[in-house]
């Protein structure tokens, strides 16, 4: 442990050694070289969240968590304690002021998640009730409910007669979610309800039917396809969203598709694209059964994050949802 202590100052010791020889050398503050030497986007944002979270200035540690509207005084004053003109650089202060938008709202974006998903569902809420009907008429818009406590419900994926139930785990979080993605790309959502109710098996290629015996082949053959409860599923991908955003993975994405601070709308339009992978997904994993469920969500949990890693990654569906949200 003090070994690992010593390192860790030694090599902190070593880089700020080697910022004050390349500002000598350059004439250029680190922020100054990120900005000039980096493209827009994921890339020259995290390097800037990265490097004012671990200055030693605390001006530049808090800078990361300033109101959105102190933004323009917080790019003033670290031009100032950087000694740089603005005259001179005005590139540099747009720059920044950029990236301090993304990293301020992706913040800001988490609280109000956080919110959501922290309230619960409440049937004597005339708004929340209000929510759950209409996300029963985006989906069946030619079926008229016949009660608000009834079976039918299941007909979308809820356990029960009464959905409020099942959104315990993410709160109305889980709620807003699936009414966006049945309200602004209702036929695709429509789409993947008929075929979560109503699975095809996909097609086996050649290579596949090689692997099996004869008798794996017929029983396959023979099989017929898992389908999935649409609701409960919605709400297990917008636990998956939530934990994505948490733990700062989808910065990646959010950084490249938001020119400013990432919003809730960008949020939900996320959802909409991980639920339309993961229905892809579970058609092509072919899982003998719902109980393979955990390991499927698993495995494209490990998809996901692993597309995120990629500094230039945008998770950039192309269907009504993100209409006037995606902005490379």
């Amino acid at each position: 442990m003090l070994i690992q202590v010593c390192l860790y100052f030694y090599c902190k010791f070593l880089w700020r050694c080697l910022k004050f020889v390349m500002r000598k050398l350059t004439g250029r503050c680190e922020l100054q070289r990120i900005c000039y030497n980096t493209k827009p986007g994921a890339s020259r944002t995290m390097k800037i969240e990265t490097s004012l979270r671990d200055s030693k200035s605390k001006l530049l540690q808090t800078s990361v968590s300033v109101h959105p509207d102190a933004i323009e005084k917080t790019i003033d004053d670290i031009m100032e304690l950087k000694k740089i003109n603005p005259d001179i650089n005005p590139q540099l202060g747009i720059s920044l002021q950029a990236c301090l938008l993304q990293i301020v709202g992706y913040r800001n974006l988490i609280a109000d998640v956080e919110k959501l998903r922290r309230e619960s569902y409440d049937s004597d809420n005339p708004q929340h009730e209000e929510m759950l009907l209409k996300l029963w008429k985006f989906l069946k818009p030619n079926t008229p409910l016949e009660s608000r406590i009834s079976k039918q419900w299941c007909e979308i994926g809820f356990q029960g007669d009464d959905p409020k139930t099942d959104f315990r785990g993410m709160g109305l979080l889980g709620l807003y979610n699936l009414q966006y993605f049945a309200e602004r790309d209702a036929a695709a959502a429509q789409q993947v309800l008929s075929d979560s109710l109503h699975p095809k098996c996909r097609d086996i290629t050649k290579e596949e039917i090689s692997k099996f015996s004869k008798a794996e082949w017929e029983k396959k053959r023979m099989d017929k396809a898992i389908g999935y409860s649409f609701a409960i599923v919605g709400i297990n991908i917008t636990d998956l969203a939530y934990n994505l955003l948490v733990s700062g993975a989808l910065k990646t994405h959010f950084y490249n598709i938001a020119p400013e601070a990432p919003t809730l709308s960008h949020f939900q339009q996320t959802f909409c694209y991980l639920m339309h992978e993961f229905h892809k997904f579970w058609i092509e994993e072919d899982p003998m059964d719902i109980m393979e469920f955990n390991r499927v969500r698993e495995k494209f949990r490990k998809r996901i994050i692993k597309q995120l890693q990629n500094p230039d990654m945008a998770l950039c569906p192309h269907f009504a949802a993100s209409e006037g949200l995606i902005n490379m």
